[in-house]
C-alpha cells in the first residue's frame, strides 16, 4: 500500500534543501522510500538535486523538473532556490521515460513511454505525467498514453517551465538531466484513486483569430497574416517581442461546448505560446487545425477566486467526506491578486489546502509554477493552461 510524504524548502544549497526536504518528510530514515518527485526553480541545478536524493534514498527511483516556484504544506513560494518534494513509500509504481519528444512525435515517443510503463506494471490505473514545456503537442502526449492504456486511466501531471521566459525547460530521471524529455510515473495501488479539476477564471474578449495556415501544433497565419505578426499586433506588442513576454498577458481561449463549458465553469479553454521560429511561427501548446477560432483574454481576478472556491465545492461533493492522502497540484503564475506589482498567491493557496486538510493540517503536498497542466474534463483527459489545477488521492 502506497504511502505519501512531502517538504518544501527556499535554500540557497542545493544539497542542503534535498536533505532537510527528506529529513523533514520521511523523518529519521529517508533511505525507506521508493520514488521521489523532486520539483526545483532554475537557481537549482537538477542533477545535483537529483544526485543527493539517491544519495539519501539508494533504493528509490528519482524524477525531477524545473518550475518557477513551488507549493508545499508549507506553502507557496517562487524564488529561485525553491525546492519540493513528494516521497512515495510501496511497490505498487513504475516509472518511465522517453528523450527526444517534440511537437512532431508527441504521439510515438508517448506510446513507446506508456507501452514501457505498462510493461513494467500492466496493473497501473493512473498516471503521473510531466513533460517538457516548449515545443510538444500535449493533446498526441495524452492520445499516445491512452492509446495503451485506454481513456479510463486518469493522467494528470503538468509541463516544465523556466523562470516565464519560454528558452528552457529541463527534466530529470535518476542520474540524467534533460530538456526535451517526458517521464510518467503509474500508481498501481488498488486502494487508491485520483480526483482532478482545473480552474482559471480568465475571459475571452473582442473578435477572434482564425487559424488560416498551420502544421501539427505551429501556427503559421492567423486572418491570413503571418501569426506571430497578427498575435503580437493584437496584443499591442512589436513583431520583436519574445514568448516570455507574451506569456503573462496572452492567454489564447478555444471555446469549448456548452455542456464542457457547464462543467469548467468558462466557456473557453486556454493554451500558452511558448515558442516562436525565425519565420514567424508560433508553437502552440497543442494541435491546432486550420479553421480554430482564437480569442485573446484578460484576467479577471474576482472571477478567478469564484471559480477556484466553485472547485473546491465540487471536488469536496466528490470526495464524499473523505481526505486525500496526498495532493499532486500544478499552476500558472499567472493568476493571484495583484499587490505593488507582486502577484500575491497565499490566499488561493489557502483557499485550496484548508477544505482538503486534518486538523488545520494539510495532506502531502506537491504543487509546481509550469507551463501547462493536465486534468480531466467531460470526462476525458485533457491538457489546460493558465489554471490550477489539482489531484487529490484518496483512499477507496
Amino acid at each position: 500500500m502506497l504511502e505519501f510524504f512531502s517538504a518544501s524548502v527556499r535554500m540557497v544549497n542545493s544539497q542542503r534543501a534535498i536533505e532537510e526536504c527528506l529529513e523533514v518528510a520521511l523523518g529519521a530514515d529517508p533511505a525507506d522510500c521508493d520514488l521521489v518527485v523532486i520539483h526545483a526553480s532554475l537557481g537549482h541545478p537538477l542533477k545535483a538535486l537529483v544526485d543527493q536524493a539517491r544519495k539519501q534514498c539508494p533504493r528509490a527511483r528519482v524524477v525531477a523538473s524545473s518550475c518557477c516556484g513551488v507549493v508545499g504544506r508549507e506553502g507557496v513560494s517562487e524564488s529561485m532556490k525553491d525546492v519540493a518534494v513528494m516521497a512515495v513509500r510501496g511497490a505498487e509504481l513504475a516509472v518511465a521515460h522517453v528523450d527526444g519528444i517534440y511537437g512532431h512525435n508527441s504521439y510515438e515517443r508517448s506510446v513507446e513511454l506508456a507501452t514501457e510503463l505498462k510493461r513494467k506494471n500492466p496493473a497501473i490505473n493512473m498516471i503521473y505525467f510531466l513533460a517538457s514545456g516548449i515545443d510538444i503537442a500535449n493533446d498526441l502526449c495524452l492520445a499516445g498514453i491512452e492509446s495503451v492504456f485506454g481513456p479510463e486511466v486518469t493522467v494528470f501531471g503538468a509541463t516544465s517551465s523556466d523562470n516565464m521566459r519560454g528558452v528552457v525547460s529541463y527534466q530529470a530521471v535518476d542520474g540524467e538531466v534533460f530538456e526535451h524529455a517526458a517521464f510518467a510515473v503509474g500508481f498501481a495501488d488498488p486502494t487508491l484513486e485520483v480526483d482532478t479539476q482545473a480552474t482559471h477564471g480568465f475571459v475571452a474578449v473582442g473578435e477572434p483569430m482564425v487559424v488560416t495556415r498551420s502544421e501539427g501544433h505551429k501556427i503559421l497565419e492567423l486572418d491570413g497574416k503571418p501569426a506571430w505578426t497578427e498575435y503580437t499586433g493584437r496584443l499591442g506588442l512589436p513583431e520583436t517581442a519574445t514568448p516570455g513576454d507574451t506569456i503573462p498577458v496572452g492567454a489564447l481561449a478555444e471555446e469549448l461546448s456548452p455542456e464542457l463549458a457547464q462543467e469548467y465553469g468558462n466557456a473557453h479553454l486556454l493554451k500558452v505560446v511558448t515558442k516562436r521560429d525565425a519565420d514567424g511561427a508560433m508553437h502552440y501548446a497543442t494541435t491546432c487545425p486550420v479553421g480554430t477560432r482564437l480569442w485573446l483574454t484578460v484576467r479577471d481576478e474576482e472571477r478567478i477566486f469564484k471559480d477556484l472556491d466553485r472547485t473546491m465545492e465540487a471536488m469536496l461533493v466528490r470526495a464524499k467526506g473523505r481526505k486525500p492522502v496526498a495532493v499532486f497540484h500544478a499552476d500558472c503564475l499567472a493568476r493571484g491578486r495583484f499587490l505593488f506589482n507582486r502577484v500575491m498567491k497565499d490566499e488561493l493557496v489557502s483557499r485550496m489546502q484548508y477544505p482538503l486538510s486534518t486538523g488545520g493540517a494539510p495532506p502531502p503536498w506537491l504543487g509546481m509554477y509550469g507551463f501547462g497542466e493536465f486534468a480531466r474534463l467531460g470526462g476525458a483527459n485533457t491538457y489546460h493552461n493558465y489554471t490550477t489545477a489539482l489531484y487529490a488521492i484518496y483512499r477507496r
